[in-house]
């Protein structure tokens, strides 16, 4: 979730790039919307449109910005910074699903169980950051190998990726998928918004992909296209931000990653707000409530990590809020 300067050969720094922030932004306050129990089973269809593109999504960005131009010791160290968040909060899930009558609760709890979903097969949200974990170290190891040409070293990503998805069943095949096109953005030097271009026609065809539920699935081609329609869409609407809304946006888009981890939490207490159903049964209400409940209970927590000093040793930079 965090946007992590890009380096290669030819550019030796990359700012932070707005589009970018802003469409995770957009990806991460759908995720929090349809993470939202009495949400996700009322909108099924709205449910499974956006789980078509939003993490998807973060993938492609995640493998278009991440650093791979660094010695072993430096990129161990990142993958560590993301391996302690992981442990700590999907081990905390695992212990949550044993208690609490959740969805993805689990009957008996045993040693094995634990470390099966924590290392293997991650309960809840968390499964982003092993993916990342995976894909980024075979990403940083095969491009370390000499003599290669880069056609050769896709090649062998996309097959690692294959390998994980296929026998191993520790990713999706479509993380791998997004995150091995992100890494290829960035190979070819090719600027995001020169492929992911503003568009008005985007918002068309969009429209029209979603109406057949064969295209719900980022692994088809109907996915994929949505997933380009939904961005290209999303670069249309960075375009017209301006002023606090725009700065709000990319404040959100600066610190997905405090949201991604404690959200959950917040989408757990955000269930006393279900009364507000009464009132409005389509729920909008509740959501308008329950929300901001999540993403400033999220920054809350971000801030008092920063203010404690935890965020050294948990995310491993003295402030996690930017």
């Amino acid at each position: 979730m965090e946007q992590a300067s890009s380096k290669t050969p030819q550019s030796s720094s990359r700012e932070r790039i707005a589009d970018i922030d802003i469409m995770k932004c957009i990806f991460i306050v759908l995720m929090v919307i349809f993470h939202l129990v009495y949400i996700g089973d009322s909108y099924p269809y709205a449910k499974k449109i956006v789980y078509t593109f939003h993490m998807t999504g973060f993938l492609l960005f995640s493998g278009y910005l991440m650093n791979i131009y660094k010695s072993w010791a430096a990129f161990a160290k990142t993958l560590l910074w993301y391996a302690i968040p992981y442990l700590v909060m999907e081990g905390g899930y695992i212990l949550m699903a044993a208690v609490l009558p959740i969805r993805e609760h689990i009957d008996q709890l045993t040693p094995a169980v634990f470390l099966d979903r924590l290392l293997l097969h991650p309960l809840g949200p968390y499964w982003y950051l092993q993916t990342l974990i995976l894909c980024g170290l075979t990403y940083f190891a095969i491009f370390r190998i000499p003599k290669l040409s880069l056609h050769s070293r896709f090649l062998l990503l996309g097959g690692a990726f294959c390998v994980y998805a296929q026998w191993l069943h520790v990713i999706s095949l479509s993380s791998g998928l997004y995150f091995l096109i992100g890494a290829i953005l960035q190979q070819s030097h090719t600027p995001f918004n020169k492929l992911f271009q503003a568009s008005p026609a985007a918002l068309p065809v969009l429209a029209l992909l979603i109406l057949f539920p064969a295209n719900l699935s980022s692994t088809y081609a109907g996915g994929i296209f949505i997933v380009y329609s939904v961005i290209c869409t999303g670069m249309l609407l960075t375009k017209h931000l301006q002023g606090k809304t725009r700065t709000l946006f990319l404040f959100i888009g600066r610190n997905t990653l405090p949201v991604f981890l404690f959200s959950p939490i917040f989408t757990l207490l955000s269930k006393h707000l279900l009364p507000l159903v009464s009132i409005d049964p389509s729920g909008i209400l509740f959501m308008l409530a329950a929300l901001p409940l999540c993403l400033l209970g999220s920054f809350a927590m971000g801030w008092a990590m920063d203010a404690t000093h935890i965020s050294p040793l948990f995310f491993g930079k003295k402030k996690v809020l930017v």
